[in-house]
Parts: structure tokens; sequence; C-alpha cells
């Protein structure tokens, strides 16, 4: 029978500790990061992470929309505009604008903690925002929900609205 001895804490560093878990958002980063480089990979020809550009991150995005779950009704539609259609319809399911949003935020983030410059990060660039605010404009405008833009604050602190 073996007695159980009480370890003292070991300092964070030392070789026998396991490293701490990633965390939820890091873990996701890697997931989407190696998710788009096998993406690259697939492609005929192939094309190496970094020497992609703005135009395969957007074929990318359009990739991802099979795989979606939100219904982004369609302008000929009789359910366009209502946030809650009372029936099914067989407009196209879609990536929700935030998800892609939140994703091109990791992937910003991974690339450049991958060794890309941020000059050259095709994750960053105007094309792939005026995408986005295009999405989600979009969907806000098939789901009937207006998306107010956010006022901008005075030096004071304050937004202009509050006097």
């Amino acid at each position: 029978m073996s007695v159980d001895r009480g370890k003292e804490p070991a300092e964070h560093g030392s070789s026998g500790d396991p490293p701490p878990s990633p965390s939820r958002y890091e873990s996701q980063k890697r997931r989407d990061w190696n998710t788009f480089g096998q993406y690259l990979r697939n492609l005929r020809p192939p094309v190496h992470i970094f020497q992609c550009n703005s135009n395969h991150v957007l074929e990318f995005l359009r990739y991802l929309d099979q795989f979606g779950k939100t219904k982004v009704h369609l302008q000929g539609c009789i359910f366009y505009g209502q946030p809650e259609p009372p029936a099914p319809c067989a407009c196209p399911l879609r990536q929700a604008w935030g998800s892609l949003d939140s994703l091109i935020g990791r992937l910003r983030a991974a690339y450049e903690e991958n060794g890309g410059s941020p000059e050259s990060n095709p994750f960053a660039t105007s094309v792939i925002r005026v995408y986005l605010r295009e999405v989600k404009e979009c969907q806000a405008k098939a789901r009937g929900i207006p998306y107010k833009k956010k006022k901008k604050a005075t030096k004071g602190g304050e937004d202009s609205s509050s006097t």
C-alpha cells in the first residue's frame, strides 16, 4: 500500500507541471487559424497562408456560408424584413454577421501572432471591413432589425445627446 504524500505547490514554469490550458478564445483562434490554413491548402493550386490576400479571405467567408444557421430572407420573400416570420420559407441559411466579425478578429490576431506583418494582414484590409458592413446591413434589412450607429464620444467622455 503506497502512501500519498502531499506535494508542495510548485511554481509556475517548473518542468513537471502541465502548461495551463488555453482560454476558450485562444482555443477558438487556433482552430480558426488551422481551418483557414486547411482551406488554403485545399485550393487548386494551394496557397501558402502568408501568400494569401483579401480575395482569399472573402472566398473563405463565402465558403463558410454553406454551414450557416441564420435564415437570411431574400428581397423577393414574403417574410423579408420581418424579425420573426410566422412560417418557414426557402430562403438560404447563412453565417451570422456577428460570427463572421468575430472570426475575422481572431484570424487577424492569429495572422500577426504567427509571424505575419500588420501591414500585409489580409484580414485587416478595408475590403474585408466593407464586406462585413455589407453583410451586417443586408442581414439587418432581411430581418427588419435596424442597427444604429454608436455615437462617438466627445472629448469630455460624454456623447453629444446627453445635454
